[in-house]
């Protein structure tokens, strides 16, 4: 089989502009999922993640349920994709109900080769203006592979109770097929992972539902502004190193600094985050 160089040669999407009105039900929905106050004028850090959607056709998504084709989607055979991580740096918040614009860029690919074969690194990067102003910046990785990895097990042991932290602040959690499914509906996330677990287990390899990654990291940037309310959040930098599964109890964990991070038991870190405060 070709490398990942091969699809990739000349593969440069160019910059997509797409406008929304962010309207405060979404909003409400995602603070029921995530058992917090909605906002009243502006969004909390990452909770653009509600807006913006892109709904395609049901015949223009493949097996796995997610999109098929996609303006940043690489073209690789037999693509699997996992969201790694990535950066926000604001300097305004987005008000709801007011017209606003994303421009999303190519940023970076890169073709790495890992303990499983080779994967490409594709970043992303989406600016978010209101008014004509800039509000904030944000970069997301992303890495492909083609075909299954042969690292994951659906028998892969799981953890039964939390973790011990000596962290100031603490919030447990555990994910439910339930709140996942919820999840998927307000990000216009269909990918099975998420809520069929025969196909999880079977075609994916999995040992359960996986917690999609954005809910971890908006754990950790919720719990950071609810215990710092009077300091205002202006950057995350986000990072997700393990999958979480569905029952798994997890600790979100943080400080004062802004060192966040999403812990299993005995003491296996599924995420992190720094928090910057303004």
């Amino acid at each position: 089989m070709p490398g990942l160089d091969t699809y990739l040669q000349g593969w440069r999407p160019e910059p997509l502009a797409e406008t929304d009105a962010p309207s405060s039900e979404p909003s409400r929905a995602l603070a029921a999922v995530l058992e917090t106050a909605a906002p009243a004028d502006d969004l909390p850090p990452l909770w653009h993640w509600v807006h913006f959607l892109t709904w395609p056709q049901h015949g223009e998504l493949g097996a796995d349920g997610h999109p098929a084709h996609g303006h940043f989607l690489p073209p690789i055979p037999d693509r699997r994709r996992m969201f790694a991580g990535g950066r926000l740096t604001a300097t305004a918040p987005l008000r709801l109900g007011a017209p606003a614009e994303r421009t999303t860029s190519l940023a970076d690919v890169v073709v790495k080769q890992g303990r499983s074969g080779e994967m490409a690194f594709v970043t992303t990067r989406a600016e978010y203006r209101q008014d004509g102003e800039l509000r904030f910046v944000e970069e997301q990785d992303y890495v492909y592979r083609s075909g299954e990895s042969s690292t994951k097990s659906p028998n892969t042991s799981r953890p039964t109770e939390l973790p011990t932290s000596d962290a100031p602040w603490q919030q447990p959690f555990t994910g439910d097929p339930v709140r996942l499914f919820r999840f998927s509906a307000l990000t216009a996330n269909s990918h099975r992972i998420h809520y069929d677990e025969p196909y999880t287990r079977e075609v994916e390899s999995y040992p359960g539902l996986v917690v999609h990654g954005p809910i971890l990291v908006l754990l950790m940037t919720e719990l950071a502004r609810h215990r710092a309310p009077d300091r205002r959040v202006t950057g995350v930098d986000y990072r997700l190193r393990r999958p979480v599964f569905a029952g798994d109890p997890v600790l979100v964990t943080g400080s004062p600094a802004g060192d966040m991070a999403v812990r299993t038991a005995p003491d296996e870190v599924m995420a992190t985050a720094q928090v910057t405060f303004g």
